[in-house]
């Protein structure tokens, strides 16, 4: 599970223990918080650091993904706050994307750079048995949910411009925005783990009423995770230990 502290701070994981890993790539934003929810055993890793240190650009995104992976991983449920670009969101609401577009500039997006080379299918980037799980889960929870929705992820830290914003809801189509789903989601695929993520609806960005406040958007999210964790203990334990989805295809060795 990839997120913020705050699942940590309310008591998410029982029997945790913290398990630090070093890869090729460096070290991981943090410490990898490993224990139980709801007798399903989890890896915890805070995206941002544990105090939210790590801008977008900075997250060390191929250690987190490699230090999940080397520790046995094989699914990863991510959860991100994210703009939302459609006048029937609402702030809180929750979505499952199904579709990205990466407009990030310089980020290091593979683990195989030569001279082993690999050409990974992102077709369908997100695990469709996962995103089925949260779904139908969300919904029987009574939670606003959307159960499709194509991401832009740009650079940041910076919020849009009024200009981008209209580019990207006019002409890309795009649903949300985030800073932080690419390069995660390549990454986990080419290692074929299966990755989904919930995207909490913290702002409307610049078409809104008011333009973007970070401070708003840490509120909302903190506000959403007593119901984040809810999905997360009822969605769990209904995931099957086998994988029969298109995602795991060859893993793929470094």
């Amino acid at each position: 599970m990839i997120g913020g502290s705050g699942f940590y701070k309310l008591g998410l994981l029982s029997k945790a223990q913290e398990i630090r890993k070093a890869t090729p790539y460096g070290l991981p934003s943090a410490g990898l918080m490993v224990g139980e929810v709801e007798g399903v055993e989890i890896a915890f890793l805070p995206r941002h650091g544990q105090k939210h240190e790590l801008p977008p650009h900075r997250v060390p995104y191929r250690a987190n993904i490699w230090a999940l992976y080397s520790l046995g991983v094989r699914r990863i449920l991510a959860f991100s706050a994210m703009g939302g670009l459609r006048p029937d969101y609402e702030i809180g609401d929750l979505v499952l994307p199904d579709q990205f577009i990466d407009w990030t500039k310089g980020r290091p997006s593979t683990f195989f750079e030569g001279p082993k080379v690999v050409h990974t299918s992102l077709a369908d980037p997100f695990c469709p048995e996962l995103r089925e799980i949260l779904g139908k889960t969300a919904e029987e929870l009574g939670f606003r949910i959307h159960k499709r929705g194509t991401v832009l992820v740009f650079e940041g830290p910076r919020f849009s411009t009024r200009a981008e914003s209209r580019l990207y809801r006019e002409v890309f189509g795009a649903d949300l925005l985030s800073m932080t789903l690419v390069p995660e989601v390549v990454l986990a695929r080419e290692l074929g783990m299966c990755y989904a993520t919930v995207a909490v609806v913290t702002d409307l960005d610049v078409w809104g009423a008011e333009p973007v406040e970070h401070e708003r958007v840490t509120q909302v999210m903190e506000e959403s995770l007593p119901k984040l964790v809810e999905l997360l203990r009822r969605a769990l334990p209904r995931i099957s230990a086998e994988r029969s989805c298109p995602c795991k295809g060859k893993e793929n060795s470094c």
